[in-house]
């Protein structure tokens, strides 16, 4: 065979792709469940950082306290109807991924830290450069926050990434979800660094990203509006 040949450098390269693509599918459906657990993993890590409880040390460490922590994982929709309990933790809510959430199903978390309920629900939106999320904690009452936890795509490091610090997260503990009793609409939200004018439920935002902040005060805002029939239906 002519090594050097046209149809030997096409045959050869064809079948090294063939070759090069069959290992990586192959490694790729093995490190599968490995890569999900880990997904898994780092949501629940989250949701437990949203009720202030970090710096769990190993996996073990962190299932237990979840486990501990959550009591169920309901589907509610927009009008405060439970589509499913959650009783099955982790098989429920949980699985609802962050684009799959919509009027008629959104995640609820339903959580006892000490002897408080607790709720978690999540957040998402954009920033700057690309995906915000998050969760945010609220008492039993759905009208103050509890605690809350964000993360990013890819926001400017020592600007709109800062929305990732617990310095950042810290400020939305104790905030009012509501301006006043009605609770018709959800006032919590995110100004410009320096603008806040009621404390009661404004955080101040972030220095020099003023698009990050208004992507995460749409995030917090919007996100918690939609479970206001929900947060109506707890206070009634």
């Amino acid at each position: 065979m002519n090594t050097n040949s046209n149809t030997y450098t096409i045959a050869y390269a064809s079948i090294m792709v063939v070759v090069v693509a069959f290992l990586l599918a192959f490694v790729s459906s093995a490190l599968k469940p490995t890569q999900d657990k880990n997904v898994e993993l780092d949501k629940k890590k989250q949701i437990l950082a949203a009720l202030n409880i970090r710096d769990l040390a190993g996996t073990e460490a962190v299932e237990q306290k979840y486990d501990e922590v959550v009591n169920a994982d309901m589907i509610i929709n927009a009008k405060g109807d439970t589509l499913n309990a959650g009783a099955d933790k982790d098989q429920a809510g949980f699985r609802v991924e962050t684009k799959d959430i919509s009027a008629e199903s959104l995640p609820l978390y339903v959580c006892k830290v000490g002897d408080d309920v607790k709720y978690v629900v999540p957040v998402s939106g954009r920033g700057l450069w690309g995906g915000l999320w998050g969760y945010v904690a609220l008492d039993a009452d759905c009208k103050t926050v509890f605690g809350a936890y964000f993360s990013h795509e890819s926001e400017t490091a020592g600007l709109g990434a800062l929305l990732a610090e617990q310095k950042f997260q810290d400020l939305f503990k104790g905030k009012q979800v509501f301006a006043d009793s009605a609770a018709a609409s959800v006032a919590l939200t995110i100004v410009k660094k320096g603008q806040v004018k009621h404390p009661e439920y404004e955080v101040d935002g972030l220095t020099g990203a003023t698009l990050t902040t208004n992507g995460a005060a749409a995030m917090v805002n919007e996100g918690l509006q939609n479970y206001i029939g929900f947060f109506q239906t707890v206070n009634k």
